[in-house]
């Protein structure tokens, strides 16, 4: 990767996470979860990667907190849980085809936060599509890059 293309990924992935705190002080609703932070490295910084395109993110993210919730509902929040929660959205993404590393942090956060249902809208779903559009426009901006390479 060259300097340009370091530079443009700060800029994009800044740019991705502060959107996101935009929205979340206009809806006075927290959208920002940790493992947003790695979506944007995968994101912003490694674009042509399989684990970075759109139905990886939205995906991945996704059956992992309803992993989350489920675990929850199962088996509460305690380091079992919170275990069997990572295990599980590995698994699931696994044979969803939708690997995305930052769903196992998804997972984590969820069960270590208590999640109910609500939890896969606002902040997963909601946060996950924010850092997506940011991509689409970021990404495709300069005229070398090309994202995403394919959307299924």
């Amino acid at each position: 990767m060259t300097f340009h293309d370091s530079l443009w990924s700060f800029l994009s992935g800044t740019f991705g996470i502060l959107v996101i705190f935009w929205l979340t002080d206009l809806l006075d609703f927290p959208l920002l979860i940790g493992s947003f932070g790695a979506s944007a490295v995968l994101l912003f910084g490694a674009a042509d990667s399989p684990l970075a395109q759109p139905r990886n993110v939205i995906a991945g993210h996704v059956v992992s907190a309803v992993v989350a919730v489920c675990v929850v509902a199962l088996l509460g929040t305690g380091q079992l849980a919170i275990a069997v929660a990572v295990g599980l959205a590995i698994f699931v993404m696994n044979v969803t085809h939708t690997t995305h590393p930052p769903g196992g942090a998804t997972a984590l956060i969820g069960v270590q936060g208590g999640a109910g249902p609500e939890y896969i809208v606002i902040p997963v779903l909601l946060g996950a599509l924010i850092l997506l559009l940011t991509a689409l426009i970021t990404n495709n901006l300069v005229y070398h890059r090309k994202y995403p390479k394919h959307w299924f």
